[in-house]
């Protein structure tokens, strides 16, 4: 929890940082560079697909656990459709 908090903080302060620096031009591109080297980095790419399928996985377990919550319909199966 606390690295969470921790992580949350950061890009808190980044984020404000980042919007209170468009008034001045020169660090507003300077953060502007340093995001598109970032974004363009092997270790952004291995977050961010790390990060999507923690995604992917939390709404599997929220589906699943919200179909078997579900009540079942006179011919066994759930009483929605699913999209799967």
């Amino acid at each position: 929890m606390a690295m969470r908090f921790r992580l949350g903080l950061i890009l808190g302060f980044g984020a404000g940082f980042y919007l209170g620096s468009a008034a001045g031009r020169a660090p507003h591109e300077q953060i502007n560079r340093t995001i598109a080297k970032l974004r363009g980095s092997n270790t952004f790419e291995l977050a961010t697909d790390k990060a999507k399928a923690v995604v992917d996985l939390g709404v599997e377990r929220a589906r699943d656990i919200v179909e078997s919550h579900l009540p079942d319909n006179a011919n066994g199966s759930p009483s929605y459709s699913s999209s799967r």
